[in-house]
């Protein structure tokens, strides 16, 4: 089949994608009935929920974001076949803009420094907090800066989505253009998912910080994309056209990258901690020693052992990762560990004593997550699954027509 012959009809996500659309949608309005009506009634562990079902689904936005700068880096045909999902997971950005809002109304509810200064610190630290709030971390400056952010974003998901299905029309010149923007855009990408993590996240503990922190975050993100990709990509390759466009191959290349970025999120974090380790100064160690403390330091060893050292080793497996069923059930797995890897990053410091669990740190990313994939199926049903005339289409369908 030439490009010529390409017509958007043919690669179209099936009718299936609308049942898993409903689906998530009816989850997502039935957890977050269930969420808000007992909120009101444990507000700070609703709004601990909340900071990690947003930062968990915003990474999954925000990790399709970085993946399609790859793609238009590197040019390579495993990118082809997923970019589309990547497109409209990407596209989801809006929703999480939206879903900030509620966060900022509950910053006084985890961020001690959105707080009066507590007579409980010490001189020193309250000297220093009242510092950070006044030249940082003070409320307007900090929704200042998350509209830059969304902003930003945004804007970039916005040309590369546009640029790509003006693609899809023979003989437009948009590849060379999402081309151009994808090296200066990775730059910013990434300037503002590391900010955006040390506003976020890091600041719950304002008092301690690390270089190391925002690729942690950026790595975890790229993670949660990819493993989102392929889970999808396996769901819609029961049906055509993916059922066509998906290769032994592209699975290979999916999981070499997964491995690659286990093998990054660890090296980042063992550096981080080696950094802290080798100072050994008091103001840096309360952040490891809050998870190495209380029933956290089990819990450590499980990110250790489940996020890394298994992974790892099933993904060395050529054949598991031609394998798609073996592969998606390794996806699924990391999928969980990146939520359990951001609630290492969160809890320990709201919960510095023991180990803290609520129903609400399910229940709430249960809700959040169900009207993001509700979102997520409609976009894939809005444009072709595959980029018609993109510079390697034809060569993407070869093997399925050959």
């Amino acid at each position: 089949m030439s490009q010529a012959q390409l017509h958007e009809s043919d690669f179209v996500a099936p009718a299936a994608v609308d049942n898993i659309r409903r689906r998530s949608a009816v989850v997502g309005v039935v957890a977050t009935v269930l969420a808000l009506a007992f909120a009101f009634k444990w507000p700070d562990a609703f709004f601990r929920g909340y900071l990690l079902a947003f930062m968990a689904w915003l990474g999954v936005s925000l990790g399709s974001l970085g993946l399609l700068f790859v793609i238009h880096l590197t040019n390579g045909r495993w990118g082809l076949v997923i970019r589309r999902i990547l497109e409209a997971a990407a596209r989801n950005l809006w929703l999480m803009a939206a879903f900030f809002i509620p966060l900022y109304f509950g910053m006084s509810r985890l961020y001690v420094w959105a707080r009066p200064a507590s007579s409980s610190l010490e001189p020193a630290a309250r000297e220093h907090l009242a510092w950070l709030s006044g030249a940082y971390l003070n409320s307007g400056f900090f929704l200042l800066r998350a509209v830059i952010y969304f902003a930003i974003w945004g804007i970039l998901v916005l040309l590369f989505t546009r640029w790509s299905r003006e693609e899809d029309h023979a003989g437009n010149n948009s590849h060379n253009r999402s081309k151009i923007l994808a090296g200066p855009g990775a730059v910013l990408f990434a300037f503002c998912v590391t900010f955006a993590g040390i506003d976020w996240v890091m600041s719950l503990d304002p008092m301690w910080a690390s270089t190391m922190y925002g690729l942690i975050i950026l790595i975890g993100q790229l993670l949660s994309a990819l493993c989102i990709a392929v889970i999808t990509a396996s769901i819609l390759a029961r049906y055509k056209p993916m059922s066509e466009l998906l290769q032994p191959g592209h699975l290979h290349d999916y999981g070499k990258f997964m491995l690659t970025f286990v093998m990054v999120w660890a090296y980042f974090s063992f550096s981080q901690w080696l950094i802290v380790w080798s100072g050994n100064l008091p103001e840096e160690i309360s952040w490891y020693r809050n998870r190495l403390l209380g029933g956290w330091q089990y819990y450590s060893l499980f990110m250790a052992l489940f996020h890394f050292v298994i992974p790892f080793c099933l993904l060395l497996s050529a054949q598991l990762k031609k394998s798609a069923r073996s592969l998606v059930r390794v996806a699924i797995w990391l999928l969980v560990m990146r939520f359990a890897d951001l609630y290492w990053l969160i809890m320990p410091t709201l919960s510095p004593q023991k180990f803290d669990f609520n129903f609400f740190y399910l229940l709430v990313p249960v809700a959040m997550g169900g009207f993001w994939l509700a979102l997520f199926f409609r976009n894939l049903r809005t444009s072709p699954l595959l980029p018609l005339h993109a510079p390697l289409t034809q060569a993407v369908l070869e093997p399925a027509h050959d």
